[in-house]
């Protein structure tokens, strides 16, 4: 009786295991590649305002700063006066003189900045005008402090210096640069970034951009600080954009510019 029953529990055992690999075999046959191909064909618009140094003269040869800044959420639309509302060209309405050439996008309703875009701005404002290349910021507020933290991190040869305010990004965008692309964390070294931020923000927590400057630093970006305003709420931008140090921070910042950079 036991040979009988060990000889049951094999057969049971060798039913069980051609069993499994029939299956086995069978879910790996019903797993197959596929590709999904389309071609996308779209007309893009992007409104923006440009401001030029009082002396600017692009027949001069002398080549100026570039600053290019990014409204928030609540100017978006199709009145492209409405990036003047904060921000350097609101200075700019009331008699500031920057030396610096501003161009300020707008961003349609409902959409969120889009890097491919603003470096296509970025490209036509430089073959257009009279651009130093080595000499180009970016600076943004709410949407546009997101927009300036992801346009910076993704494409940092095109920067010399950042001022994201009340901002953040994904942190896999420093991770990537860290463990896979050697050269951009490397151009990522080479941008100075000055970020802002209120410590009462009630809209975007300020652990968004404290988050972002403590990565950075992380991974060996030694040009890179915060401020926090102990009082500000949101609207954290007004301190900044008044502040004179700011626009003497940023024309500290120069660099040599990369063969991408100048496409």
């Amino acid at each position: 009786m036991k040979t009988i029953a060990c000889l049951l529990s094999a057969l049971s055992l060798l039913a069980f295991t051609s069993c499994a690999a029939m299956k086995s075999k069978s879910q790996t046959d019903t797993l197959s590649s596929n590709t999904l191909k389309w071609r996308v064909s779209q007309t893009v618009e992007l409104p923006y305002l440009s401001y030029f140094p009082q002396d600017y003269d692009s027949k001069s040869g002398k080549t100026w700063p570039l600053m290019l800044f990014l409204h928030g959420a609540g100017e978006r639309g199709t009145n492209v006066q409405r990036v003047a509302i904060h921000g350097p060209l609101s200075l700019v309405k009331k008699g500031t003189n920057f030396p610096f050439i501003i161009i300020a996008p707008l961003c349609p309703a409902k959409k969120v900045w889009q890097s491919e875009n603003l470096l296509r701005l970025l490209d036509h404002t430089q073959a257009k005008f009279a651009v130093d290349p080595g000499r180009v910021y970016v600076t943004g507020l709410s949407m546009g402090g997101y927009g300036t933290w992801h346009l910076v991190v993704d494409h940092p040869e095109r920067f010399a210096a950042a001022a994201p305010i009340c901002g953040g990004d994904s942190l896999i965008s420093v991770l990537l640069a860290k463990s896979y692309e050697t050269n951009r964390l490397a151009e990522l070294r080479q941008v100075g970034i000055w970020a802002f931020h209120g410590a009462k923000d009630p809209t975007v927590p300020p652990e968004e951009s404290e988050r972002m400057i403590n990565l950075l630093k992380k991974v060996g970006c030694e040009d890179v600080k915060l401020t926090l305003y102990p009082e500000a709420q949101h609207n954290s931008w007004a301190q900044t954009y008044t502040n004179p140090e700011l626009y003497e921070w940023l024309l500290r910042h120069e660099r040599k510019p990369s063969a991408a950079s100048r496409r």
